[in-house]
């Protein structure tokens, strides 16, 4: 779907995800338990080769772009941020995203990927509309995405398993005109 697109802010790079970032350092990500708490890949086995699929699936896709977040000054990849499934007709699409390397949490490094990827979404995609998701004990999702503009629009009761019970997941929309600039 893109090709050679490269987004940047206050030392943050997006650039769309290469099989050459399928690394083990990748797959331990997704395998630590604080790290996946919050991902659907915590329920499956996740291999090199799982991942190197799920990245050319992304690649080949249609209606989704995956991107690397990448730190400006060493050009670490420490995360990724996916814009999609995007639905042309109705102009809006879904944000996930999640940093890997836990010394990278906290300083803020969501919320400018979150910023960047919406801005593209608005002015290069004509998008009129993005809509994420956080479970309710994720605090740090919340606050990125509320720090970004989006609106607390839904609560979804029990509606994912966790290691320790059913979690309740908030879903947030944000409107062009409504992203703040970060």
């Amino acid at each position: 779907m893109l090709t050679d697109v490269h987004l940047s802010s206050g030392g943050v790079l997006l650039r769309q995800i290469e099989l050459g970032d399928c690394t083990h350092s990748y797959v331990s990500w997704l395998e630590d338990p604080e790290v996946n708490q919050y991902l659907e890949t915590r329920w499956s086995e996740q291999t090199l080769e799982s991942v190197q699929s799920f990245v050319q699936s992304q690649l080949d896709s249609e209606n989704s772009v995956l991107f690397a977040i990448i730190l400006a000054d060493d050009g670490r990849h420490i995360g990724n941020i996916k814009l999609g499934p995007i639905n042309e007709h109705h102009r809006h699409a879904d944000v996930s995203y999640f940093i890997g390397d836990k010394t990278m949490w906290g300083k803020g490094i969501a919320t400018k990927a979150i910023n960047l990827v919406c801005r593209y979404g608005f002015s290069d995609m004509n998008l009129h509309r993005i809509e994420a998701g956080a479970y309710a004990k994720a605090i740090g999702s919340q606050r990125a995405l509320e720090k970004n503009g989006f609106i607390k629009e839904a609560v979804f009761r029990q509606q994912v398993l966790t290691n320790i019970g059913y979690d309740d997941v908030y879903r947030y929309g944000l409107l062009a005109d409504e992203l703040k600039r970060i």
